[in-house]
């Protein structure tokens, strides 16, 4: 007896590959519990991406995702606009706010070959902004855009600051790379 070939299950697997953190392993576990064990809950799952796909799009103020033209952050009032925190994308803006970490405005960096200086100029126009907060992951190339940055905004009247790294809590010394161990020491706070 010849084996015949999956076609539709094997697609399903291959799509699941595509996602971020997914395996061949996870993504044929999660594609047979799909199509065996639990059905109804993979076409909700599938409407929800269908309906998520269609109708969420980016903020035109700060980049960050929106159900509408402008996000829930850009529209409200009660947040601190004087101050705009710098993202690498708008997944970073959904950790700040699901912790509530920061009330100020946000800005996405779309892509860092192609800064938009002209919208963040905009945006800091706009709203008054007086500090720039640098939320970016520390990297050389980082404190490169930083740089870059600063300079296309210094005719502004901002404190540019950045979020503070080093070593993390529990974290042993010996397990620490030697940039944030330096960045550490260079950073310490008076006790």
């Amino acid at each position: 007896m010849k084996y015949h070939s999956l076609e539709k299950f094997n697609k399903l697997v291959e799509a699941l590959e595509e996602l971020p953190t997914i395996g061949k392993k996870s993504a044929t576990r999660l594609a047979y519990h799909m199509v065996s064990k639990d059905s109804f809950n993979a076409l909700r799952l599938a409407h929800a991406i269908e309906d998520a796909i269609g109708t969420i799009k980016r903020c035109r103020k700060c980049g960050g995702m929106s159900e509408d033209e402008l996000c829930f952050i850009c529209c409200d009032e009660s947040r601190d606009r004087h101050v705009l925190c710098i993202v690498e994308s708008a997944k970073d803006i959904l950790l700040f706010e699901e912790n509530a970490l920061f009330d100020g405005l946000y800005f996405v960096l779309e892509s860092f070959q192609d800064v938009d200086i002209a919208s963040l100029r905009s945006r800091i126009e706009e709203d008054d902004v007086k500090e720039v907060v640098f939320a970016l992951t520390p990297s050389i190339q980082n404190d490169a855009i930083i740089l870059f940055i600063e300079d296309k905004l210094k005719e502004f009247d901002i404190t540019f600051t950045k979020i503070a790294q080093g070593v993390p809590t529990g974290v042993s010394l010996e397990n620490i790379d030697i940039l944030s161990l330096s960045k550490a020491i260079e950073s310490r706070v008076k006790i």
